[in-house]
């Protein structure tokens, strides 16, 4: 995504609702000189990329985003892992360049990802064995994988 692709998504992204040209152009206008013109192609080309949905509304349509900022975010961590030639060399590198409240906040996420019961005992009174057993509760579903960039 380009740069002023980026600088109208975010917009898309903050105000979570569908957005006609006009709003986003009078937003932009406030930190550069810009064309109706041009954030209409813009928002034209997301439709066309596939990032925003569009409906008609009049003589105009409005855009709303197909995915979240974070899963956009996370479609290009995924990219630039899956491109390493080495992703484990990649991830050490990437963690090596984080602060101690982004690491905090990595680890957070794969205590997450990776539920209850997977986590290591801390305690002696978690090493026993539990009585009942459940069935791990299913991964939540990926955002990225669950839309549809075709639109509806």
């Amino acid at each position: 995504m380009g740069e002023l692709e980026d600088a109208v998504m975010s917009r898309v992204w903050k105000w979570n609702r569908p957005v006609t040209v006009r709003e986003v152009l009078e937003d932009l206008q406030k930190e550069r000189s810009i064309a109706y013109t041009t954030v209409m192609t813009v928002l034209d080309n997301l439709h066309q990329k596939g990032w925003v949905r569009r409906e008609a509304e009049g003589r105009a349509y409005r855009y709303e985003a197909v995915s979240t900022r974070a899963a956009y975010a996370a479609s290009l961590m995924n990219e630039a892992w899956s491109q390493s030639d080495n992703p484990a060399a990649a991830l050490v590198a990437f963690f090596g360049m984080m602060s101690e409240e982004q690491r905090e906040t990595l680890r957070d996420a794969v205590r997450i990802v990776q539920g209850p019961e997977t986590q290591k005992p801390t305690g002696p009174s978690e090493l026993a064995e539990p009585t009942q057993r459940t069935e791990p509760a299913e991964p939540p579903e990926n955002p990225a994988s669950a839309q549809d960039p075709g639109g509806r």
